[in-house]
């Protein structure tokens, strides 16, 4: 029920995008940006906000749990995640991280990334990870859902979906569409026709962005870029000033009773990282259970502040 009101209120706002860029940390570190804070006026909601700062409406509400995304209290003050630590992957072309339903690009100037919320597969049709590269640039693309498609669609809405979708407004790709090398070609970073769906798990396993945001990046990326999908759920950095930095999201569902909040599984680099001696482990555990998204620092308070001196000398 929560999941068919969300879309229907996502489909009454209009679209806005406007790219959030970041400069690459110059010092060795990870973490970029700034957290930002919205305070609620009256007709706001999570849609109208998540637009107006383009983030996806997925990570607001993981920001600020237990805030009514329909209608918000006017006056609270919520969280924009603005500020996140880089993926634990090489710093070029287009990565994907699926548990932030974020995608990074960054330009070969070396000096910034381009972040923006993207749609992702839904549950049973997930989009998976993968290391491949742009194989084709199509603008105007017209759409052939696949067979398995259109009997999924017939089955659960009794329609019939066209063999081929044309290009123009009834298109579902949108205006500007990018095929991977990955497998039989199937999977596509494109646009949509549609104002939902960003930042949300709905698509068929391709990768959607908003309409301004594809536009863009189909004239940056070129024929051949390198293209990550990764699905890192924590990201952790030890930054240059002493910060012990952790950010965790909300594992994937893999079905749908699934609970949101689940056991998330360490590897052995996070497991060493929250388990050195200078760091608070209570800070880590609170970071693992809350899975808000929010980079938070873990290094216990003294160390931090005699790295910073020592630093700073």
């Amino acid at each position: 029920m929560m999941r068919k009101m969300l879309l229907l209120i996502l489909s009454l706002s209009p679209l806005f995008a406007q790219a959030n860029v970041y400069s690459l940390p110059t010092n060795g570190g990870r973490l970029i940006g700034e957290l930002q804070t919205h305070v609620v006026e009256k007709g706001d909601y999570f849609k109208t906000i998540a637009d107006k700062y383009n983030i996806g409406i997925l990570e607001l509400m993981e920001t600020n749990p237990g805030v009514d995304p329909f209608l918000p209290t006017v006056g609270t003050a919520l969280v924009i995640p603005t500020q996140m630590l880089l993926p634990d992957v090489p710093r070029k072309g287009i990565v994907i991280n699926l548990p932030e339903l974020r995608l990074y690009y960054y330009p070969k100037n070396g000096r910034e990334v381009h972040v923006f919320p993207v749609g992702i597969g839904r549950i049973g049709r997930e989009t998976p990870e993968m290391t491949t590269k742009i194989k084709a640039r199509i603008p105007n693309p017209s759409w052939t859902p696949p067979a398995s498609l259109r009997a999924e669609h017939l089955r659960e809405r009794g329609e019939v979906l066209p063999r081929v979708v044309p290009a123009g407004p009834d298109n579902p790709l949108g205006k500007y569409a990018m095929q991977l090398s990955y497998g039989d070609g199937s999977y596509l970073i494109h646009g949509t026709n549609k104002d939902f769906g960003i930042g949300m798990r709905v698509s068929a396993g391709c990768i959607r962005l908003n309409p301004d945001d594809i536009e863009w990046l189909f004239n940056q990326a070129k024929y051949g870029d390198s293209v990550r999908v990764i699905n890192q759920t924590v990201k952790i950095s030890a930054e240059p000033d002493g910060r012990h930095i952790i950010e965790v999201h909300s594992p994937l569902s893999e079905s749908e009773h699934e609970q949101r909040e689940k056991v998330i599984s360490l590897n052995s680099k996070i497991v060493k990282f929250i388990s050195q001696s200078h760091v608070d482990s209570d800070k880590a555990n609170d970071a693992l259970l809350t899975q808000n998204g929010i980079p938070m620092n873990i290094a216990q308070e003294a160390f931090t502040v005699l790295d910073a001196d020592a630093l700073a000398q």
